[in-house]
């Protein structure tokens, strides 16, 4: 079912999550599901939009969902840099639609998660979507692109 996406200055976007149990897996598929719906709805809506994380419609759980050609969710991920090479984009997100901010983000990253099945998983990215997965990854622990910004000149409305 789709989630109200909650806004920019909502208390609750910058909470830090709590990891996933084992024993809660098997109540996970209504999470995921509304995840799906809420990013489909938005990509309806603006057009935009390859991942969502949990916080974003209330859940403080540890938990990001990515679609893109197919549906990946990341259960209780880690995110290591590789290397120090840096690039600087324009980030939006969903919280704050209109809005895109000059941050800098790592080019290369290494995700460790768990999947569904509670099997450990790991992928290796670079460029965009080793920012997407970076910005969604901050959601998890309350920080939004708006706290990253390079300087108080990278804010850009829509």
């Amino acid at each position: 079912m789709e989630k109200e996406i909650l806004k920019l200055g909502n208390p609750k976007l910058y909470e830090m999550s709590s990891p996933v149990e084992k024993t809660e897996l098997s109540q996970l598929a209504p999470l995921i599901q509304d995840l799906h719906d809420t990013l489909i709805a938005f990509r309806n809506q603006y057009h935009a939009g390859r991942a969502i994380a949990a916080p974003q419609i209330g859940i403080q759980k540890r938990i990001l969902y990515m679609y893109i050609n197919q549906p990946t969710v990341f259960i209780n991920p880690v995110l290591s840099f590789i290397g120090d090479e840096e690039m600087e984009v324009m980030d939006d997100c969903m919280s704050f639609p209109n809005l895109l901010v000059k941050v800098r983000r790592h080019k290369k990253i290494r995700i460790l998660y768990r999947d569904m099945e509670w099997n450990e998983q790991e992928m290796l990215l670079e460029g965009d979507l080793s920012e997407l997965l970076q910005h969604e990854y901050d959601h998890l622990d309350g920080i939004l692109a708006t706290m990253r910004a390079i300087d108080k000149y990278s804010f850009y409305m829509k």
